[in-house]
């Protein structure tokens, strides 16, 4: 059985919510169905249940201690190892049901997939709403997912982030991560999605999220050179970002009180990136002419972006206004302030 299939998202549940479930068993609360999909004969992937599956595999291995138990609050802090025999009698006898949906029912590769995007979107996996990018995730999968998943593990994004650099089997390993909300709710692969997608904000239509949407929807059309592109062109423009800027990278200047944000923001990263990625070379061992001078000139750029925030103290570069015109207007001003060094 395959718990993480390619359209799973990560693992969210903290340990409380893994103890409500173990409690829902003492009690003999029913428990909603795990849906399977039989990929092979007697192989599955697992279209929801994900986490609950992971929660009862976690306790009997004694993974975690009980905690946050309404009911039943003398048990907290006990794994399963050291319950009371008649309570460990209880949960055994516990069932799960699960609901199968057999490899007959598709006649192809094709009707198989839709089948499990159709599945997977409709259910509400685990009592948890699913966030845009998760339902992406699961929808649009592909070259193209792959990229976004594989420039969230480099060690400069996660640096930038707030995220511990990535290691194999990270979500094992680094127990904070599934409670931290950038990486629980994928907001990092979106992160990296916006990029991509605003490079042509003139075609921004249905909001952000549906303007996401749309991308992703036509991005599974990608060939692998374009994927290779749009990698090599992620690299080299956020390189260009953090030498400009170093820490700074991506965090809004206050002209208030002259101090620059302690955390990046989302809205100045897609002006930054965007505006500097038209004067990039997608090749990272040929840097263009343009590039090579604001490199040289990080000085003069961070210098003139103090100027942009105070001359825009509205909130034009921290996301207050999310029309196309907004949009549009911060990646403008930012390249203009660019352009403006590069042509001196």
């Amino acid at each position: 059985m395959d718990l993480r299939p390619f359209y799973q998202r990560r693992p969210r549940w903290d340990t409380r919510q893994q103890s409500l479930l173990i409690e829902s068993f003492i009690m003999n609360i029913p428990v909603p169905p795990v849906f399977l999909y039989e990929r092979d004969f007697n192989s599955y992937e697992v279209m929801d249940g994900q986490q609950r599956i992971t929660a009862i595999r976690d306790f009997y291995d004694n993974a975690f201690r009980l905690r946050g138990l309404e009911m039943w609050p003398e048990l907290n802090g006990r794994t399963y190892r050291t319950l009371p025999e008649k309570i460990k009698a209880g949960i055994d006898r516990r069932s799960i049901t699960s609901i199968v949906l057999m490899k007959e029912s598709t006649e192809s590769e094709e009707e198989a997939s839709m089948l499990r995007e159709t599945v997977f979107e409709r259910l509400n996996t685990g009592g948890v709403k699913l966030e845009r990018q998760e339902i992406r995730n699961a929808l649009y999968r592909g070259e193209f997912n792959d990229l976004l998943d594989q420039i969230t593990r480099w060690d400069e994004f996660r640096d930038i982030w707030g995220l511990p650099r990535w290691v194999e089997n990270e979500i094992d390993t680094n127990a904070s991560l599934t409670s931290d909300p950038l990486f629980a709710k994928m907001g990092d692969a979106e992160i990296v999605l916006r990029f991509f997608a605003l490079r042509h904000a003139d075609h921004y239509r249905r909001g952000m999220q549906g303007f996401l949407d749309l991308y992703m929807r036509r991005a599974t059309e990608f060939t692998p050179e374009d994927i290779q592109f749009l990698r090599n062109l992620y690299r080299v423009t956020l390189s260009l970002a953090t030498d400009i800027y170093g820490e700074l990278v991506f965090r809004p200047y206050r002209a208030s009180d002259e101090a620059w944000d302690a955390k990046p923001h989302r809205a100045f990263y897609d002006a930054v990136m965007v505006g500097l990625s038209t004067f990039v070379s997608s090749n990272p061992e040929q840097p263009g002419d343009a590039e090579q001078k604001l490199r040289a000139a990080s000085n003069e750029v961070v210098s003139k972006t103090k100027l942009l925030f105070s001359d825009h103290p509205d909130g034009t570069f921290t996301g207050r206004g999310n029309t196309k015109q907004d949009i549009l207007d911060r990646i403008r001003l930012y390249r203009d302030m660019l352009q403006a060094i590069v042509e001196a």
